[in-house]
């Protein structure tokens, strides 16, 4: 499928730590969209990754999906159904979990640049993000994949790190830390 097809308004779906905020970043800086991190509307900045309070994100969240051009990347499922109204397109990223906790302990290691950083935050090892990725992460895989499956919109699977990296070059799309690609494709 080709990047146009996903209309104005794209979700970017799947587990954490699998590159959405980066895919987002890259497909708004091409087609001219506005890039939505909803980590960093679900968190407060200049914070230890602190929740806002719920309807403090609805509405953040509500404001964002109004827009007529974005990319939005995140779940936070309770959402789902506003957001997919809204939506043109889907991409659903499925690393394995093997992978997103690979990526996960990588980034809080080097705690360099990254697409989607919670201003002010600092990313580090945290028992609760472990749990969620090994816990938590493959549960959801399945309920995204099957969620994904049912959508009747325009939509792009990409089950591992080297079908995103076949649809960075398909797409013509570049990353913006293009030196954090892993050397070794999982």
């Amino acid at each position: 499928m080709q990047l146009s097809e996903l209309g104005e308004r794209i979700c970017i779906l799947g587990p954490s730590n699998s590159g959405k905020s980066t895919l987002a970043d890259a497909i708004a800086r091409k087609c001219g969209l506005t890039a939505v991190h909803l980590d960093q509307l679900h968190h407060l900045p200049n914070t230890n990754w602190k929740v806002r309070p719920a309807s403090e994100f609805l509405a953040l969240h509500d404001e964002a999906i109004a827009g007529d051009r974005w990319v939005i990347d995140g779940n936070y499922s309770r959402y789902f159904p506003q957001r997919f109204q809204r939506a043109t397109g889907v991409v659903l990223l499925d690393v394995s979990t093997i992978t997103s906790l690979f990526r996960y302990i990588r980034r809080t290691i080097t705690n360099g640049r990254r697409v989607g950083a919670l201003e002010g935050g600092q990313d580090s090892i945290k028992t609760t993000m472990l749990y969620h990725i090994m816990i938590v992460s493959p549960a959801n895989r399945k309920r995204y994949a099957a969620l994904y499956r049912q959508l009747p919109l325009p939509k792009v699977y990409l089950p591992s790190i080297r079908a995103i990296d076949a649809c960075y070059r398909d797409w013509g799309l570049e990353r913006a830390f293009p030196e954090l690609v892993e050397p070794q494709r999982l």
